[in-house]
């Protein structure tokens, strides 16, 4: 058996950035069984997300997240802000931002396409439909969309924990 030719799995990281322990604990309960399995990375406000993103501080060998799940309404830095920072910043913009929130309103949808977010999703009220919701995304976004061969070599030049 040639051991050089076994490619390694792709590291399957989530970012949920997020202020309501319930919905995170929510968010947690959906993608546990996923097959196969993701580690989920909690920040609970914009700058905390930043510095997981920039890995610094002690976030400084921190992962590199296949999706973001962001929260539009987040107290102090404005979640709209930390989305523009993260698709005009060149070492984070490929990494897929689905805005998960409770706003239907049209100009919260328009304004998160115009900041560039990869979906924008209505967190449903009901369990089942939650449940759904999440589901679909992190499927979609870990084992249907494609990213850049770079970002792939790139995975593999930096530190992760073991």
């Amino acid at each position: 058996m040639n051991y050089f030719n076994l490619a390694l799995p792709e590291p399957r990281d989530i970012l949920v950035i997020e202020d309501n322990p319930a919905d995170v604990r929510l968010i947690r309960e959906v993608l546990r069984d996923l097959n196969p399995p993701v580690a989920i990375h909690v920040a609970g406000e914009s700058e905390e997300a930043l510095r997981f993103l920039r890995r610094e501080g002690a976030h400084q060998r921190a992962p590199m997240p296949r999706i973001i799940f962001l929260d539009f309404n987040l107290p102090k830095a404005d979640a709209r802000e930390l989305l523009r920072t993260i698709k005009t910043d060149r070492d984070l913009c490929v990494i897929p931002v689905a805005v998960l929130t409770t706003s239907d309103a049209e100009r919260d949808i328009r304004e998160a396409y115009e900041l560039h977010a990869n979906c924008y999703l209505r967190k449903p009220l009901d369990l089942d439909g939650f449940y759904q919701t999440v589901r679909a995304a992190a499927h979609f976004w870990l084992d249907v969309a494609r990213f850049p061969a770079e970002r792939a070599v790139e995975q593999l030049n930096k530190p992760r924990l073991l």
